[in-house]
This record gives structure tokens, C-alpha cells and sequence, in this order.
């Protein structure tokens, strides 16, 4: 192979300086495959073009060259046809009412300011299978509930934010899961690895310090009704006046427009319920099937079952399980027509268009990055200048910044897994601790900037369904955002002198949590004159 050297590096820097520049992820990933397809073809722009169309068309078709000869593995192609399938059953459990009907159920007794803020909490970590229906129905939902009971718009957007890119890219069955396994397959293979997508997304887990500390500090001010930064001034305002907005403020629209409003007065608990336990389900079963069963169990526990499993069969048979529960239940129970489920399953599907087209693009520059060499090389440099134990905290500091700049986590995870891992991989002598928490490192950057940045989609969806004006929502956001990432930071450099247990760590991060944020609320209590930053608690009054 070509060695391009400084120049492997054109790829993913084209790809960042371009979605830095433009805010548009699809054109700046598009552009980074096609400068890798410029170097391959020798600088003939149009041999550049036809490599990437190649790159694209055998990413969508799960094949590559191997020795002249094309090779086909259908993972990518089950990930594709997953992610049309979850986004049609989440369509159909919104669009009938199941969302709604679950909350009504749950918050009839919601009465004082404690129990919304932290139902808000509950509700978005309960719907943890997608971050974009997170914000839509934690949102809507809950509004008229904390407005009622003088919770700031603030806090609830605050609270909508911090529960969906953070919950998402921890859950093991959400629209998340297959597009990180298909960026771990593709990293492992290219260290020669050949342990499961899975059983690395578990051993990476413990790691993800600054999506586990958000959410958890998410639960700690709804709880204490302590505060700091903008958001204390917002929710004292909220509960002295009962003005949960700001005089002056400008709040998002809040439209249904790809899947519609749900329908009003056929809501069904069970219409939620029976369908997210399918998923669950039926995606658990398919792992232990396709991991070999008790066989595999016997052999290596489940740790041996998820290693010989095949994720995106299991991930396919729930997602479609979900859909068939979900139309069985509204077409039964007479909430829908056929015509309109019909309607609803390809609006729900379309919603998850772009999501596919970052991952196709995401897939092709990772095709780009290894024609080119460019893990190979950062290798190289990294072994001469970065200490293995220091890898982590500098994928995640690196990480945090492209995130953050760019708005979008999932261009970020493209950007940098398929360099993350052969660099921690190699400068560490194999897979271990320093892979893991460089994997992690990888997750918890992105969603940094998925979860503050005001560019983000989930930022703005947040504003928009909460009733927020964007900027407050951003300047209210960002002190939480940053404690959690600064403890999570300290963690990893905690891991780079030798503590390298993922869970030993999070022992250690989550008093350090509870500690930061009532010495922040003390201090800032203090300086604008509400004592220990604490709002005091409103009870509706029937």
C-alpha cells in the first residue's frame, strides 16, 4: 500500500475543518471521503469521484475488495434495515397516543415542583430507545405539568437535553446501538480483533463517565432543588413569580411535523408498554440464539454468548417484533386504520433518513481513512510523543472539542473511533482497559457536544419542544455540562497515573459529583443572595 504519510491525514481534517466551517455534517463527511478518493486516484478529481461513489455504493451494500475479489458481509445492510424498522415502531407508539397515555397515567398525583422536575428526569430516562423521541414527548408531555407547578422552561429543556443523547448512547437497545456497533466491527477488524462488536460496547461501558454524570446530575438538582450559573436565577424566577419564562423571551415552536400530533382520546398505556418489551425482548433472545445458546453459556458464560453473537440480526428481529406488536395493538384496539399506519410506519421511517445517510457516510470514511493509512500513521507519530495510559483523556478532550464545534455526536464517533482505537490498541500492546476507556472516550466526547453545543440538533429539538427560547437553554445548560465533563475528565487522568477499573472510577466520580455541585451551589447561591442556591419548593394548590 501507498504511503501517504502527513497527507492520510487530509481525510477526517477535511471532514472536521468543513463541518466547523459549514455546520453541515453530511457535505463535510461527503468531502473528507472524497479528498481520500483524491489521494487514491493520484489527484485525478474525477477517478476521485467515481473511488467515493464506489466507497459509498459497497458501504451500502455491505462488500469490499479483498485481493482483487469482492466480499460481502451484510452487516452494514441489517444496520440500515434496522434503523428503518425502530424508527417506524417509534412513529407508530407516538402517533397513537401510547407516549401520552403513559404519562397521563403516571403524573395524574404530579403537585408540587420536586415531584415534576424529577418526573421530567424519570420520563426521559425512560424513553431511552431514541434521543430525538426522547426530546418530542419528554417535551410536550411534560410542559403543561411543570408550568403548572412553577418549573422553569429552563430546567425542563435542561432536563429534556440531559436525558437524551446521554441516555441513548448508553442504552443497549436504542437507534444509537447499531450505528456504535458498526463503528466498533469496522475498528476491531482493523486491528486484526476478532471479539464481538457487543462484548466491546459492555467492557467500554463503565468508561462513558460524562453521559453517566449528566444524567445523574440531571436527578441531583431535581432533587435538592439546588442550582447555580443561569439556571438558579431561572428557576427562582419560575417559583417566586410563576413566570417559567423570562420577560422578553423568544420560545421555540413546538410542531409535530414529520410524524404529526398524537391522536386524542384513544390513548392506551399498553400501546407503549407491549411493544418497548418486545424490543427488549426479542433483541435479548436473538444474542443468546445467534451467541450459540447454552452451548456458548456453558463454555464462557454470557460474556462467551455475546462474543459469538451477531448484533444486527438480533437488533432486526426486535425492531421488527416492535412493529408488528405495535400495528396488532392500534389496529386492534381500532386507534388507527390501516391507511393510516401505513402512513404513520413510512413517516417514521423517513425520519431516520439522515441519520442513515451520516452512517453510510460515516462507513465511507472509514473506507477513505484506510486506503489512505491514516490510523497506520497516527499510530506511528502517537507511539513516539503520547503515553498509553494518557490516550483516553486526550480521544476524549479532542473528542469534546470536534463535538462541541460541530453540533453533531455521530460525526464525531465516524471522525474519531477508526482512529481512537488502533491508536490506543497499539501504543497499549492489546486489548485491555486503554481500549475500552479510549472507546469510551469516543461516545462520552460526542455526546458532549450533542448535549451543549447550540448547534446540535437535540439542543435546538429540546428548545423546540419545551417552549424554551434556544440561547437561554444553552447559557442554562452549559455550567451543568461542564461539570459533569470536568469530572469525567478527572477520572480519565486518574485512570493515566494507574486507577484503570471503570467501575472503582465511577465510585470515585459520583460522591465528587454530589460534592461539586453543592459546593457550586453554596458559592453561587452566596454571590447573587439566595441562600445555599437552593429555590424553594412550590405546591399547586387544588
Amino acid at each position: 500500500m501507498t504511503d501517504y504519510g502527513i497527507l492520510s491525514l487530509l481525510p477526517p481534517l477535511v471532514a472536521i475543518g468543513l463541518a466547523i466551517l459549514t455546520k453541515r455534517v453530511l457535505f463535510a463527511l461527503f468531502f473528507g471521503v472524497w479528498v481520500g478518493g483524491l489521494l487514491v486516484a493520484g489527484g485525478d478529481p474525477i477517478g476521485a469521484t467515481v473511488q467515493t461513489l464506489k466507497w459509498i455504493v459497497l458501504n451500502i451494500a455491505s462488500a469490499w475488495e479483498e485481493n482483487g475479489q469482492l466480499v460481502t458481509d451484510l452487516w452494514n445492510t441489517r444496520i440500515l434495515v434496522f434503523d428503518t424498522l425502530i424508527g417506524a415502531g417509534v412513529a407508530l407508539i407516538y402517533k397513537a397516543g401510547g407516549m401520552n397515555a403513559i404519562a397521563k397515567a403516571v403524573t395524574k398525583k404530579v403537585k408540587s415542583s420536586r415531584a415534576a422536575s424529577l418526573m421530567a428526569a424519570i420520563f426521559g430516562t425512560i424513553i431511552f430507545f431514541d434521543d430525538y423521541t426522547n426530546t418530542i414527548i419528554v417535551g410536550n408531555t411534560m410542559r403543561p405539568i411543570t408550568d403548572r407547578t412553577r418549573v422553569s422552561r429552563e430546567f425542563l429543556a435542561y432536563a429534556d437535553d440531559s436525558t437524551a443523547a446521554p441516555v441513548a448512547v448508553l442504552a443497549v437497545v436504542s437507534t444509537w446501538i447499531g450505528y456504535e456497533l458498526g463503528l466498533l466491527k469496522d475498528a476491531l477488524a482493523s486491528i486484526g480483533e476478532n471479539i464481538s462488536a457487543y462484548s466491546a460496547w459492555f467492557a467500554s461501558w463503565p468508561y462513558r463517565f460524562y453521559p453517566i454524570l449528566a444524567i445523574i446530575l440531571v436527578y441531583l438538582v431535581a432533587i435538592t432543588h439546588r442550582h447555580y450559573g443561569p439556571m438558579l436565577k431561572a428557576e427562582y424566577r419560575a417559583r417566586t413569580t410563576g413566570k417559567v419564562l423570562r420577560d422578553g423571551a423568544q420560545p421555540m415552536m413546538t410542531t409535530e411535523i414529520d410524524v404529526g400530533t398524537p391522536i386524542k382520546g384513544k390513548e392506551n398505556i399498553w400501546v407503549f408498554i407491549l411493544p418497548v418489551i418486545t424490543l427488549i425482548a426479542l433483541t435479548f433472545i436473538g444474542l443468546w440464539v445467534t451467541g450459540g445458546g447454552s452451548e456458548a453459556y456453558a463454555k464462557g458464560g454470557f460474556q462467551e454468548v455475546l462474543s459469538n453473537a451477531d448484533s444486527t440480526w438480533a437488533l432486526v428481529w426486535g425492531s421488527f417484533g416492535m412493529v408488528i406488536v405495535a400495528m396488532a395493538l392500534i389496529l386492534g384496539m381500532k386507534i388507527m386504520d390501516l391507511k393510516q399506519v401505513e402512513e404513520t410506519i413510512v413517516a417514521g421511517m423517513k425520519q431516520m433518513h439522515f441519520a442513515m445517510m451520516i452512517l453510510i457516510l460515516a462507513w465511507s470514511i472509514k473506507s477513505a481513512c484506510d486506503a489512505v493509512g491514516t490510523a497506520d500513521y497516527v499510530v506511528r507519530v502517537a507511539s513516539d510523543i503520547l503515553s498509553p495510559s494518557l490516550v483516553p483523556f486526550v480521544i476524549f478532550v479532542i473528542s469534546a472539542f470536534i463535538s462541541f464545534t460541530t453540533g453533531t455526536s455521530w460525526g464525531t464517533f465516524a471522525i474519531m473511533m477508526p482512529i481512537a482505537v488502533p491508536l490506543a490498541y497499539h501504543l497499549s500492546g492489546g486489548l485491555g482497559p486503554v481500549v475500552y476507556a479510549s472507546i469510551a472516550s469516543v461516545f462520552a466526547g460526542g455526546v458532549f457536544g450533542d448535549h451543549c453545543s447550540p448547534i446540535s440538533d437535540t439542543t435546538i429539538m429540546s428548545s423546540m419542544f419545551s417552549g424554551c427560547d434556544h440561547i437561554d437553554h444553552v447559557n442554562t445548560q452549559i455550567p451543568y455540562a461542564l461539570t459533569a465533563a470536568i469530572i469525567g475528565a478527572i477520572m480519565l487522568l486518574l485512570f493515566a497515573i494507574g486507577i484503570t477499573n471503570g467501575w472503582l472510577l465511577l465510585a470515585i466520580a459520583i460522591p465528587m459529583l454530589i460534592g461539586f455541585h453543592y459546593i457550586l451551589s453554596e458559592w453561587y447561591g452566596k454571590k447573587v443572595g439566595i441562600p445555599h442556591g437552593k429555590v424553594p419548593i412550590y405546591i399547586v394548590e387544588e
